[in-house]
């Protein structure tokens, strides 16, 4: 479980920067090449590189070298163990809550009937 864990941290440290971000949706498409992915950042290629790197170790995405062109391409299993992640975190949440909602309708219930009960008793 710890080492779980540590993986969807990797992968939601990874996903924190806008920049990381980007580069995974410009990767949704299909593989890409570094020179294309890095086009639009106005950033020096080692500093792109470095993003690149985080995203490799993380798993989200994977990248190969032919010849001198490295091209990128999402790991979609990454992203839906995220997505998993969060939808089990949601459920627990919402379970939560309607755990409390349920608690405070039955406490207004109880004390409606209270009120009523004790209403009575001062008519007599």
């Amino acid at each position: 479980m710890a080492n779980y864990q540590a993986q969807i941290s990797e992968v939601f440290q990874a996903l924190a920067d806008p920049t990381r971000c980007a580069i995974v949706a410009a990767l949704v498409g299909g593989a890409q090449t570094v020179s294309v992915l890095a086009a639009p950042f106005d950033m020096a290629l080692p500093s792109f590189m470095k993003h690149i790197g985080v995203l490799e170790r993380s798993g989200l995405i994977r990248t190969s070298k032919l010849g001198r062109t490295r091209t990128c391409e999402l790991v979609p299993a990454r992203l839906s163990e995220a997505e998993q992640w969060i939808a089990a975190q949601r459920a627990m949440w919402e379970a939560r809550a309607d755990r409390m909602v349920a608690f405070v309708e039955k406490l207004h219930q109880q004390e409606t009937t209270d009120d009523a009960t004790r209403s009575r008793s001062r008519k007599r």
